[in-house]
């Protein structure tokens, strides 16, 4: 039976991006195409049957966007993004966190099932200038497309503007049996999807560009490059997206509606494949994707658009034909039946602007807003109260799991919504049921993914708890990371600017 194509991208039309006061659209840059960047493979520092070995550096570099100078940014090991690592399920990982950077980060392990707050490397886990700080972990979950970002509040939005993001990929023994394309570089290639304005000389300047709402540029910059293109030299490629911007949504295409299947979301391969031709993607959304180029010659080329403006050009070369069917069974995904008695968590997304707030509070790195027992597994009930005109997509993140979409406003999930997820676009006047459960203690922050709406506050947190073995957290201050971000800019703290504070400031409370 021939698998149904979806034509259409689910989200409600007038909560796009598209539609905000501040929108920035796209416009195609004035430079000559680039072939598109690949990054690197982290290479471990060592390396046994049972542990791997990581050092992980954050650090400034130059990079070349456009024709003339050099853009100053910060990358991962490289001078902008970051090196993919690879983690192994059942292995122990152990990683050196360096900061070469002028000022305090972190790193946070999105999509990653660890211990918090400190291995999750949220904002209690800042790492300060020319110091190094060790983290291990052993990797339990099923292969998947994470990644890797700065969150050290309330400066995470600047530090990913920057650059300071990297794909993350997991891989597990039942993955490898399935006929996916795995050639890294070849026929498996991340896509990350980030946009960005050059100023004078080309450089980025975020303070300018600040939108409460989230910085938007229109310079689309995929994997780092702008206007990139691809040599496709096998029938079959997978992409593993990932939308990396700031604010911007993502409604993916192919020139002539190419079809393409979906085979996994934020948190590994999908019960099925879906097939598709328009697909979008809300902030820190993931998307496993195989496009079957065999209809195309060599010469051709095809076209990956967002809306109605060109990312990448896909150049079509000589390949080997390959006719591999996808099973139409692809990963059994967990599905525990809720622990009787547990209350339903509900979180209120409200606000745009300055005035989000989550639960009808901004966030205080010092409150514990909820609290949830190991293995324990309960409804949270995400709830996005703006209006329907006007309003906008929240996507709502969690940290240190993976999670389930059980319904949107009582009717099924989205097609591709049958997998593990860690982050779910919400409509206005929507909400959106989910089943959550945590394996590992630690407190956790729960968030919009507009990232400047969670420096601006609308983020709390949670935490997970053993009644067997309590445990007490010493958790990180506002006033020591703002002294701490003073200091190293050379500034009094009233003097700062950083993007999250104005939120707190308008509303008349403190970070």
């Amino acid at each position: 039976m021939a698998r149904k194509v979806y034509t259409d991208y689910f989200f409600d039309e007038p909560a796009y991006n598209v539609h905000d006061g501040g929108y920035v659209p796209l416009k195609k840059a004035a430079a000559a195409p680039s072939q598109l960047r690949i990054p690197p493979l982290l290479k471990p520092d060592k390396e046994t049957r049972s542990d791997t070995y990581y050092t992980v550096t954050a650090q400034a570099g130059e990079t070349q966007f456009l024709p003339g100078e050099k853009t100053k940014t910060w990358g991962f090991g490289l001078p902008f993004l970051g090196k993919t690592i690879i983690f192994e399920k059942g292995k122990s990982v152990h990683i050196n966190l360096q900061n070469k950077l002028s000022e305090l980060t972190t790193f946070h392990w999105h999509g990653l099932n660890v211990s918090g707050p400190i291995v999750d490397g949220g904002c209690h886990a800042p790492v300060y200038p020319a110091e190094t700080n060790k983290i291990a972990f052993k990797v339990d979950q099923p292969a998947a497309t994470l990644w890797l970002h700065a969150h050290p509040c309330p400066s995470t939005a600047e530090q990913v503007w920057k650059g300071l993001a990297a794909m993350v990929i997991v891989k597990d023994k039942a993955e490898s049996k399935l006929p996916f394309p795995r050639k890294y570089g070849v026929d498996d290639i991340p896509l990350i999807l980030q946009d960005r304005k050059f100023h004078a000389h080309n450089q980025l300047d975020y303070n300018a560009d600040y939108d409460p709402d989230g910085v938007q540029g229109p310079t689309a910059v995929i994997n780092g490059t702008v206007n990139p293109y691809f040599d496709v030299t096998t029938q079959r490629v997978r992409f593993r997206i990932l939308n990396g911007a700031n604010r911007r949504e993502w409604r993916l295409h192919f020139s002539d509606d190419l079809q393409f299947t979906q085979i996994g979301s934020d948190g590994g391969i999908l019960p099925e494949p879906v097939a598709f031709t328009h697909l979008m993607l809300t902030c820190a959304e993931r998307a496993e994707i195989i496009v079957d180029f065999g209809k195309y010659h060599p010469g051709d080329e095809v076209t990956l658009y967002t809306d109605d403006v060109p990312l990448v050009t896909f150049k079509i070369h000589e390949f080997e034909p390959a006719e591999v069917k996808l099973p139409e069974h692809l990963a059994e995904i967990p599905n525990p039946e809720v622990t009787p008695d547990t209350p339903i968590h509900r979180v209120v997304m409200s606000g745009m602007d300055e005035e989000v707030m989550l639960d009808g509070k901004k966030f205080d790195m010092q409150r514990i807003d909820a609290k949830q027992k190991i293995g324990s597994v309960e409804l949270w009930d995400i709830v996005n109260t703006n209006q329907k005109e006007g309003g906008m997509v929240h996507p709502y993140h969690m940290h240190g799991i993976q999670f389930l979409v059980v319904s949107r406003n009582g009717h099924a999930p989205y097609p591709n919504e049958h997998g593990f997820k860690d982050t779910v676009g919400v409509n206005p006047r929507e909400t959106v049921r989910l089943k959550v459960w945590y394996d590992k203690p630690g407190v956790f922050m729960y968030h919009c993914h507009i990232i400047e709406h969670e420096d601006g506050g609308m983020m709390a947190q949670i935490e997970a708890y053993d009644p067997k073995h309590p445990q007490t957290y010493k958790l990180m201050d506002m006033e020591t990371l703002m002294n701490a971000f003073a200091k190293e800019r050379g500034v009094k703290v009233e003097e700062l600017q950083l993007g999250g504070m104005s939120s707190y400031k308008k509303m008349g409370m403190k970070m």
